[in-house]
């Protein structure tokens, strides 16, 4: 049914395959190249230039189209932008979910669907839909549901969690069967070794290999408050600002027999609570208040006000029980958990999944608290 696919090549082993699984299945590929960001590193090197260039290796090597698109104004608007807004009040915000929802599943998908006419597009996400790794159980009836793949420690379903139901029909992600050790079994099988051995990038895409704190401080100013103890009052330290510092992340401060951990941030005073210990009691939630929900398919607190599931708000932790509650009078949403989790931190996403493995959708963190 569906012929003709974009696949979104970024100049690694996953996106490579993915391009050489659909040309052995028999689709047309043309790889698509986005270049989201325009900034060089500490050492002066621009490593989006390095990806560009094995991108272009791939598709070479594979005998496919390579197109150029260029992003980088719609990624600052769309991402950037709210980041920065973010980590000025306060708030820890997750970029990456932020990019797949307005970027690789908008303005790309659009891209290819509507200006080149395309069926489909690829990604090489290790995910799984209802639909298959190839659409080829496509339906137009029915919403096509969004799964994690055979591989549960590579599962990218979390940032993929904000898209939308119109994206996800058409979207193939021909590495949800595979685990990574075959596909870069696969990448060297084929003659791309390189790749096979090449190191996967993590972190904050445009932060690259630089210091983090070094990093915002070139985008918003610095601001001296104190670092306060939350059980006495007592100021123990100083910092440079809010936005350098994140729920749960320990303050090494000096002279004290117990580490310090961030547990509160207040915008108005400019000033951070901290705890002693890194399982002080103020740094767990068991219940969260977020807002901004997608529901991949129906909206499930539609049928009951009461929604029983899974939750995570990091993609590395594992799934834990909770009691999602809707029809709070507002667009809020109440989520209770089974058991209190550590540093849970608004502005970031509280992901939902239900038993059967299929990933329900996500909704921004707006605060939380510790009723036990």
């Amino acid at each position: 049914m569906f012929r003709n696919v974009a696949i979104a090549i970024s100049g690694g082993v996953d996106s490579a395959v993915c391009a050489y699984l659909l040309k052995e299945r028999g689709y047309k590929v043309i790889g698509l190249f986005m270049k989201n960001w325009d900034e060089l590193d500490e050492a002066g090197k621009c490593s989006g230039e390095h990806d560009l260039v094995d991108a272009e290796y791939t598709c070479k090597k594979l005998n496919i189209e390579l197109k150029r698109i260029n992003y980088v104004k719609d990624y600052w608007n769309s991402v950037f932008a709210s980041f920065l807004e973010d980590y000025q009040n306060g708030l820890t915000p997750n970029p990456d979910i932020l990019c797949n929802k307005y970027i690789k599943f908008d303005v790309f998908y659009k891209y290819a669907i509507e200006n080149l006419k395309l069926d489909a597009i690829a990604t090489g996400h290790y995910a799984k839909t209802t639909f298959g790794s190839y659409l080829e159980n496509y339906s137009y009836d029915g919403d096509v549901r969004l799964l994690i793949p055979t591989d549960e420690f590579k599962d990218q379903t979390f940032f993929l969690s904000g898209i939308k139901q119109s994206s996800l029909r058409r979207t193939m992600f021909p590495l949800g069967n595979f685990y990574k050790t075959e596909v870069k079994k696969l990448a060297r099988k084929i003659g791309l070794n390189n790749l096979a051995n090449k190191r996967e990038s993590t972190g904050i895409c445009f932060v690259g290999h630089r210091n983090f704190k070094n990093f915002i401080r070139e985008y918003i100013p610095s601001e001296v408050g104190s670092f306060i103890d939350i059980d006495t009052g007592i100021i123990v330290g100083r910092h440079e600002g809010i936005h350098q510092w994140t729920i749960g992340q320990r303050c090494r401060l000096h002279s004290y027999l117990k580490p310090y951990f961030v547990a509160k941030k207040d915008v108005i005073t400019n000033n951070i609570y901290v705890a002693s210990g890194h399982d002080h009691q103020s740094l767990f939630s068991n219940e969260i208040v977020v807002t901004e929900i997608n529901w991949i398919c129906e909206d499930p607190l539609k049928l009951s006000p009461i929604l029983n599931c899974l939750f995570r708000f990091q993609h590395t932790k594992p799934l834990v029980k909770c009691k999602v509650v809707g029809n709070l009078g507002d667009t809020n949403i109440k989520i209770y958990l089974k058991e209190p989790l550590r540093a849970i931190t608004p502005g970031q996403y509280a992901v939902f999944y239900n038993y059967s493995k299929e990933c329900l959708g996500s909704a921004r963190i707006i605060k939380s608290f510790n009723t036990k």
